[in-house]
């Protein structure tokens, strides 16, 4: 499950604003704004989910979640090494 707070922080670890988001995605900048406002898991279609997903996984993101480690916390992202 993917939340608003891991697609913002992927996008500092890539150093992308919304736009550059948007534009990787194809999907619009009013909802990467919307969808970063609404903590908590992304309300969205599975298909827009995706493609953020897609575009963040071609950058070298991974997406943590919460079982996925031995350590404190809980969904997380990293960036992967090169």
């Amino acid at each position: 499950m993917l939340t608003s707070e891991q697609i913002r922080a992927a996008r500092m670890l890539l150093r992308w604003e919304q736009k550059d988001l948007a534009e990787r995605a194809s999907v619009s900048l009013p909802s990467i704004k919307r969808l970063e406002t609404i903590p908590g898991p992304l309300k969205a279609h599975a298909g827009t989910i995706h493609a953020l997903c897609a575009a963040f996984e071609k950058a070298g993101i991974m997406f943590i979640a919460s079982g996925d480690y031995t350590g404190p916390g809980g969904p997380g992202v990293r960036l992967r090494e090169e």
